[in-house]
């Protein structure tokens, strides 16, 4: 069994095809559902954010866990699966677990160490374990991504750059005054942290409304936060006094079009919109109408293309690589084990024999001499063991380590029985 991810972003998709294969909470679980299905997967742990879709998987087949993924992104995006082959990758054992990494430390993000990646991953290892599609071997996987990216924000300035969409977004947005107002579209998780940024950067409450299609998901954050709330009937009334719009609705479709914002805008009065929702919440076209100022997750692309945080992205790669290493380490480690294991187990089990029928056949012993008689047989046993098992454990890291694994159950004729029981012992643990 091995780790396999599938999955596109931005760095490999262009927005369009990213909106159409995105997932929402629903979905995702569905998906990794779906996943399931495959006589060839028995885990599967779902990503889905702004910029990337992601499934993990734990496969028995290579070939055919790619084949059953490829078509279940085609099916859920409505894309040719030949077209969409070219805008996903693929990842496999030890580079799957380098990826997931990288994703959990900021290092894959659209924006370089945006640390809000790191709830979405927690999140997405929560969901599975809800709906049970999460086994050992993803659940230590992700549980050790999660330890990376706290451990790359804690000990590295990559925070710095921007530590969420939000955060960037607004900064493309610019400053506004002590006059601006706000608008939130939608009540969900990112719209909760466009409202918390916005507070934390001084802007008043009362200058900030969110509308969202279900009032009291909306009057939550009025109880947070202090901030407005409108119904969305009213959205069109707030959009005409609003400066600065940001929308993360998580609707299907497109919820601001040209001719929404053209009404919203007559007489000339400038306004920025802010889309951080995928699929799209604002038509593409609006950049066309006068006074508007467009920044969507293309902008965010282009603005994050040009950052540079040379050193603490080294820094950061460097306890990326580090904890990659020992992770596998660990788990060639536990894999040996139970052969190490059964080995000893067996030898036990002929010293003690031997012992038995020494004692018989020498007739009367004292207990010194029993004692005696049982140490130097366990001695033996252990001066012949410790070679081929201290060097199995050297072996574990290289590339021969599991062969030698099983080379030494062969050699010894190990009880498979035994050597599996030792392993369900060490999962369960």
């Amino acid at each position: 069994m091995s780790v396999l991810v599938v999955g596109m972003s931005h760095r490999t998709a262009p927005i369009e095809v990213l909106e159409r294969a995105s997932l929402d909470t629903d979905d995702g679980v569905k998906l990794s559902l779906q996943v399931l299905e495959s006589p060839h997967i028995s885990e599967s742990v779902v990503i889905s954010t702004c910029n990337r879709v992601e499934v993990y998987v734990e496969a028995e087949r290579f070939h055919g866990a790619i084949e059953e993924l490829t078509r279940l992104f085609a099916e859920h995006a409505g894309v040719g699966r030949d077209d969409l082959v070219n805008h996903l990758y693929v990842h496999y054992d030890d580079a799957a677990v380098a990826h997931l990494f990288g994703v959990a430390s900021g290092m894959d993000s659209m924006i370089l160490g945006e640390s809000q990646i790191l709830g979405q991953v927690r999140q997405s290892l929560q969901s599975a374990q809800a709906e049970s599609t999460v086994g050992p071997a993803l659940n230590a996987l992700f549980q050790q991504a999660l330890r990376v990216g706290k451990r790359g924000h804690a000990e590295t300035g990559i925070d710095r750059l921007a530590p969420s969409v939000v955060t960037a977004a607004l900064d493309a947005a610019g400053e506004g005054d002590a006059d601006t107002r706000y608008l939130v579209a939608g009540a969900g998780t990112m719209a909760s942290l466009a409202v918390r940024t916005l507070v934390e950067r001084g802007v008043k409450p009362a200058r900030i409304m969110v509308a969202n299609r279900t009032y009291q998901r909306a009057y939550e954050l009025v109880a947070t936060f202090g901030v407005g709330a409108v119904r969305w009937q009213a959205l069109d009334v707030e959009l005409s006094a609003a400066d600065v719009l940001i929308s993360c609705t998580g609707a299907a479709g497109v919820v601001f079009d040209r001719e929404r914002v053209a009404r919203a805008t007559e007489g000339g009065r400038p306004i920025t919109l802010v889309d951080l929702a995928l699929p799209r919440d604002i038509a593409a076209d609006v950049v066309e109408l006068p006074h508007v100022r467009h920044v969507d997750m293309k902008v965010l692309a282009e603005r994050a293309a040009d950052s540079e945080v040379v050193a603490d992205v080294e820094q950061v790669r460097q306890i990326v690589d580090s904890e990659v290493q020992s992770f596998l380490s660990a788990k060639a480690a536990a894999r040996v084990t139970p052969t190490v294991v059964a080995l000893r187990s067996m030898a036990t089990e002929i010293v003690q024999a031997e012992s038995a029928r020494l004692e018989s056949r020498l007739g009367d012993l004292t207990d010194d001499q029993r004692a005696e008689v049982r140490h130097a047989l366990k001695r033996v046993s252990d001066k012949l063991l410790h070679q081929p098992t201290v060097r199995v454990q050297q072996l574990v890291n290289g590339p021969s380590g599991l062969t030698y694994a099983e080379a030494l159950s062969d050699l010894f004729a190990l009880d498979a029985s035994t050597v599996e029981a030792v392993s369900r012992v060490g999962e369960a643990s």
